[in-house]
């Protein structure tokens, strides 16, 4: 799925920036792009794999600082443990895929 949908946008974005069907058909896309964006399952779906990506990370993160942390210098390891401990207050999430609306 994520193929198909990464081949459509290619295929979106090509026609947009070579097409010579004008102004009108441009807006006409971009309007269409808009509507899509705004679709509440679309957002869902953004929003559910942002959350799951931040997921991801924090794990790799975690598995990553433990097996190299050792082996880096200090100056590095102690940026990484200062990191670590801002994360596991609560103080260092993000509001990336989160929506305002």
């Amino acid at each position: 799925m994520r193929y198909k949908l990464t081949f459509v946008v290619g295929l979106a974005a090509g026609y947009v920036l070579g097409t010579r069907a004008g102004r009108e058909r441009y807006e006409q896309l971009k309007k269409s792009a808009r509507q899509v964006a705004q679709n509440p399952a679309v957002r869902n779906t953004a929003e559910t794999a942002a959350h799951q990506g931040r997921q991801y990370a924090g794990k790799a993160y975690h598995a990553v600082s433990d097996k190299v942390g050792d082996r880096m210098p200090e100056s590095v390891v102690g940026r990484v443990r200062s990191l670590r401990d801002r994360n596991s207050n609560g103080t260092g999430g993000d509001d990336w895929g989160t929506s305002n609306t």
